[in-house]
């Protein structure tokens, strides 16, 4: 049997692929309908074309 450690890193790895893999698709369908995103950096709200972004 696992230890609790372990399945908590376990789970962590999904979250993270699954996060990735969602905001690829995200990317991808905004660039399809040349769509933009919003991110915050230091407080301060961007607006990126996602044709600009690089992944």
């Amino acid at each position: 049997m696992q230890d609790k450690s372990t399945k908590l890193k376990e789970l962590h790895e999904k979250i993270s692929l699954g996060m990735d893999l969602t905001f690829k698709k995200l990317v991808a369908y905004k660039k399809k309908n040349d769509g933009f995103l919003v991110f915050s950096e230091h407080g301060k709200i961007v607006k990126v074309s996602a044709k600009d972004l690089k992944l």
